[in-house]
């Protein structure tokens, strides 16, 4: 029974991963498409493809998952805590979805695992998630906005006296690597929750010891979320892109590059697993302030923000509901 439980687990975490990868692809993508300067077909591509890539770079942030947040029990009951966790994420991912909001799948993880660590009894780390999940939660949104406002406000003082016609189209090429590296740092920062997940199954099977990451759990993780990324996220990529604000592609470049920096020193620096919803929905509106401060819909922000702030605890209830659940089963 131990061994089809770790199957399980692992099969779910991947579902978990693939979810994560269509409800995150506008992180990546939207502000491209909606400044026209990539098509919905070829940006879907190019972030799939970077996000495998960005998958594969690192494991800090999967360790700090994997053996920060909970000590997870050994047994049947362990693999139930991670089983359970992942349910809670899915189960808010998809509600989010379905509303159209950009929430973080990184959040409703670390809710699903804390919660149902409470429920079990577990150990859960209360110092890491407050240095490493809540203190980033504010931080990265209010450096993303901050670091967007005064870039964009710079980098179109140097353009000011460039052809209209000329500088739109050089900014919708620069938008290409923008979108490339914030694919990549999508990658590097989502797909590794999953991968720590599964090795927090693999260790409560008895099947590993220690936090180091197996080669085919990251090749396997980084396939789920490439392909959850080709699949689209439609409904969150039109909020992220339109809805909040209208987006011209200088601002879109300054936008993707502000927030792809925020993910990268997070990852390689602080292995902190922060948001890449929360960092570039904050450049987005950021950027957009530039214009003026009712240019930003910030109706659009305030119920985005709204789901940012149920995340934690809305994806905890539903796993702590499924731990006391299954753990009649076993």
């Amino acid at each position: 029974m131990e061994l089809a439980l770790v199957l399980l687990v692992v099969v779910i975490a991947l579902t978990f991963d693939y979810t994560n990868g269509f409800h995150d692809a506008a992180n990546a993508i939207a502000t491209s498409v909606s400044t026209r300067a990539l098509t919905p077909r070829v940006a879907v591509v190019l972030a799939a493809v970077m996000n495998f890539v960005g998958a594969l770079l690192g494991t800090g942030v999967a360790e700090t998952i994997g053996s920060g947040i909970i000590d997870t029990p050994l047994g049947n009951y362990g693999l139930v805590v991670v089983l359970s966790a992942l349910v809670g994420a899915i189960a808010w991912n998809l509600l989010t979805w379905w509303l159209g909001l950009p929430s973080s799948s990184s959040h409703a993880l670390i809710g699903g695992l804390t919660g149902a660590g409470v429920a079990s009894a577990a150990t859960v780390h209360w110092n890491v998630i407050w240095e490493r999940v809540v203190l980033p939660m504010f931080a990265s949104p209010l450096v993303g906005f901050v670091l967007a406002y005064f870039l964009v406000v710079a980098v179109l003082w140097v353009v000011r006296n460039a052809a209209p016609g000329r500088t739109t189209r050089r900014f919708r090429l620069l938008q290409t690597i923008s979108a490339a590296a914030m694919a990549l740092g999508h990658g590097l920062q989502d797909a590794q929750k999953t991968m720590g997940v599964i090795v927090l199954a693999l260790v409560a099977g008895g099947l590993q010891t220690g936090s180091e990451i197996p080669l085919w759990v990251k090749l396997a993780a980084a396939a789920a979320i490439s392909l959850g990324t080709y699949a689209g996220g439609w409904r969150i990529m039109k909020t992220l892109g339109r809805r909040v604000i209208e987006l011209d592609p200088a601002r879109g470049f300054v936008a993707e590059s502000v927030a792809a920096s925020v993910l990268y020193t997070t990852a390689f620096v602080l292995h902190a697993p922060i948001s890449t919803t929360h960092t570039i929905t904050a450049a987005i509106t950021g950027v957009g302030a530039t214009r003026r401060l009712s240019a930003v819909r910030w109706g659009v922000a305030r119920r985005i923000v709204t789901a940012w702030v149920l995340t934690i605890p809305g994806a905890a209830l539903v796993a702590a509901g499924m731990y006391l659940v299954l753990s009649l089963f076993i």
